[in-house]
């Protein structure tokens, strides 16, 4: 998957939002799911760094936010 890095960052800096209604109720942390996302900014986004805790935040919050279409 070649991740769109502005979209990456506009997610975690414009739509801070969609994050937390994503992690409510999850037992999820905003923080957690926004380290995920800079650490892959600051990589890259090499989504091969992230260890399996990590994949496993990308894959249930940071990709479905990243597929969604926006204005």
């Amino acid at each position: 998957m070649e991740l769109d890095l502005r979209q990456l960052r506009k997610l975690i800096s414009v739509h801070k939002d969609e994050i937390e209604q994503a992690v409510a109720g999850t037992g999820y942390l905003t923080r957690t799911v926004i380290g995920v996302a800079t650490f892959l900014l600051d990589n890259e986004g090499d989504l091969d760094l992230l260890s399996a805790k990590q994949r496993a935040t990308f894959d249930r919050f940071i990709a479905p936010l990243l597929q969604r279409p926006r204005p």
